[in-house]
């Protein structure tokens, strides 16, 4: 429309874009691993930890494969037979993870390339989940009830017995540490096979203390260290392992970045690596099975940080220092304490009580962090005393 002096007139505007040559199939892939590629650095950006990202990125090749075009071409009815067929028996942990990763991909499509992809292809990209088809997670989380005390007495009693006969003396007594380090301070499985030999601190605190680097960060935003003391008679394990079994490995103590719990396998330097997760995960439930029948098949490292927490909270410690010592508050950590204080009986006045001392606990929340954020020395010293 144009402006002619006092009056207007109309005029015939033709779009460009009809004359341009149709995008070939070269073309659009290198457009596509483009675009992932700017999806990975912006979530980089964004403070996510690498292994966030993966996994990203493993559900998005893994739709990918299955759908077989650009997944910005993914109607509704595509995401209804992926979501519904395929992965109809997944679990739902699974489920709501890769519909997560596709959601949050589609977002970074439609803010960065919706433009692009729509000159390229003649596509809006929009998402193909809605309220309809988006899976659900569970809305109860799932309630870890831990062994009795004696029930854990009688579990590692037994593996010890074992490790004056076993095989390979040097592997099994490093898984049995390792579960034993699980069990007295509450540390997630892959925290214990990320320590370093020069993690173990034997100049602080009363016990001696560990330097948890890679502890699990909210929100998915990447490690959380923290020190964790070696109360429960953690010290006396972890001793017994570093100045008896450590040195059947074969690495030096003095290289920097050497594993706490090696692995017999070599890197190409000559040095020891790491243990896996899948070893330790393995060995506990190996072990369960042959000395503890009741919980074969349901033990876990997880369990095993459960239980610390109810001995912990049993023992006199408060919520909040709990929390403090195993890294973040999760909700059913307050029914695995009420569980442990009712005697193993879904009891609501013991889980009520519970929840009223977190709430006590939170109250004086910041004088606790206060003392945290002056070098932690008091609330340290606490969680010592109590133990």
């Amino acid at each position: 429309m144009k402006t002619g002096g006092a009056g207007l007139a109309l005029a015939l505007v033709r779009d460009m874009r009809e004359l341009r040559a149709p995008s070939g199939a070269e073309e659009i892939e290198a457009f596509e691993t483009d675009v992932l590629a700017g999806f990975v650095l912006a979530r980089a950006s964004a403070g996510l930890a690498d292994s966030t990202i993966r996994n990203d990125t493993g559900h998005l090749d893994l739709i990918r494969e299955w759908f077989g075009r650009p997944l910005w071409e993914m109607q509704p009815e595509d995401a209804d037979a992926y979501f519904g067929r395929v992965l109809r028996d997944a679990r739902p942990s699974t489920r709501t993870g890769r519909a997560a990763a596709l959601a949050v991909f589609f977002q970074f499509l439609e803010l960065r390339h919706r433009v692009e992809i729509y000159n390229l292809t003649g596509r809006v990209a929009e998402c193909p989940l809605d309220e309809m088809n988006r899976p659900r997670a569970s809305v109860e989380p799932q309630l870890r009830v831990p062994p009795s005390e004696a029930e854990v007495e009688r579990l590692f009693a037994g593996w010890r017995e074992e490790l004056a006969t076993c095989r390979k003396f040097a592997p099994a007594a490093r898984n049995y540490a390792a579960a034993r380090l699980q069990a007295d301070v509450g540390l997630r499985v892959n925290e214990v096979r990320m320590l370093d030999l020069d993690d173990v601190r034997w100049d602080l605190g009363r016990f001696g203390k560990l330097n948890v680097r890679h502890g699990k960060g909210s929100r998915r935003k990447g490690p959380k260290p923290r020190l964790v003391p070696l109360i429960n008679g953690a010290d006396r394990n972890l001793r017994w392992f570093i100045e008896d079994v450590w040195g059947q490995f074969g690495d030096d103590h003095e290289r920097p970045g050497a594993p706490l719990f090696p692995s017999e396998r070599k890197t190409r330097d000559g040095s020891s690596s790491r243990a896996t997760d899948d070893v330790f995960r393995r060995s506990l439930a190996e072990a369960a099975g042959r000395h503890l029948p009741a919980w074969s098949g349901k033990l876990t490292p997880h369990v095993l940080r459960h239980f610390c927490a109810s001995q912990l909270y049993q023992s006199g410690m408060t919520l909040f220092a709990i929390q403090e010592l195993l890294g973040h508050y999760a909700g059913d950590l307050v029914k695995s304490c009420a569980m442990a204080v009712s005697g193993g009986l879904p009891v609501e006045p013991a889980e009520q009580a519970v929840e009223d001392s977190l709430a006590a606990d939170l109250a004086l929340g910041g004088c606790v962090v206060a003392l945290a954020g002056q070098g932690g020395a008091e609330l340290d010293g606490g969680l010592e005393e109590r133990a």
